[in-house]
């Protein structure tokens, strides 16, 4: 159990799906995935202090995104809140979410920032991080927020909430880029064709990625056109060894085969406007 007295300081690294592949329509409004999730070193930060009441501070580039969302509403609070009920937990928490990656972007933003605040109350109250009764919870806030609970490479399944860990990816350079277009994603779900063009493969986790795809690109790009423009540019990029839509977009990512080639890809991306992180695959 954390000092209460200290400040406990979470990351909430960004969520990629190196291949994500719809299976079906389930009759409970999900759709049945299977995705390979991978987190990159850099993301948003949760700070978590002592306080008489839950309250949440937003700071950060993207802060202002969130600023006119219902407390209700917002993942973090219904995190903490949820986490006080699960566990008997009395007295609040001064939540500070220090925002830096865009919303409704395809990079488990909202889910990784849930995720960051039950890792940080579990730290503060002695819980284990793989405590059944904390995934059970993320599980309740939404689909993603269970593998960014985990944090790790992982092959998820059901909703996307069935884990199963993977072998580390050992520091991938990773360009993500994203052309400042919110994407509605029970909107793009809504436009695939319901087509199952098979599941994913086995062996090697970068092996498998390379051989899927992923199935809400299309109805994505069709919404958000601008998306294309991006993926192109990666596509084209020196050094590139992948170029994908994340989740359900509009948020594109580049592995490549060293951090340079990175750079300049994201050098070229920043001066079209887009929003850029520069960051490694763990």
């Amino acid at each position: 159990m954390a000092s209460p007295m200290i400040p406990i300081v979470e990351p909430a690294p960004a969520k990629v799906n190196l291949a994500l592949h719809v299976r079906r329509r389930r009759s409970d409004g999900y759709h049945e995935l299977e995705t390979l999730f991978a987190f990159c070193r850099d993301g948003d930060r949760i700070t978590l202090a002592p306080a008489e009441t839950t309250t949440l501070t937003l700071a950060g580039p993207f802060a202002g995104a969130l600023a006119g969302e219902a407390e209700d509403g917002n993942l973090v609070i219904r995190a903490a809140r949820g986490f006080a009920e699960t566990f008997g937990v009395t007295g609040g928490h001064a939540i500070t979410l220090d925002k830096h990656l865009p919303v409704a972007s395809g990079i488990g933003g909202g889910s990784a920032d849930a995720a960051a605040t039950l890792r940080a109350l579990a730290r503060r109250h002695g819980i284990a991080q793989d405590h059944p009764d904390l995934f059970a919870l993320a599980a309740r806030l939404g689909a993603d927020v269970p593998a960014c609970l985990l944090g790790r490479t992982a092959l998820g399944q059901g909703k996307g909430d069935t884990l199963r860990p993977l072998p580390p990816l050992g520091d991938v350079p990773a360009l993500l880029v994203n052309p400042g277009v919110g994407v509605s994603t029970a909107a793009v779900f809504a436009r695939w064709d319901g087509v199952d063009r098979g599941p994913l493969g086995e062996g090697a986790v970068m092996a498998i990625a390379a051989a899927g795809r992923n199935d809400l690109e299309p109805p994505a790009r069709a919404l958000a056109p601008a998306i294309d423009a991006v993926l192109a540019m990666l596509a084209a990029a020196q050094g590139v060894t992948m170029a994908r839509m994340s989740g359900s977009g509009a948020t594109c990512f580049a592995l490549f085969r060293d951090a340079g080639a990175r750079d300049a890809a994201a050098r070229t991306a920043a001066a079209r406007g887009w929003w850029t992180l520069a960051t490694f695959l763990t």
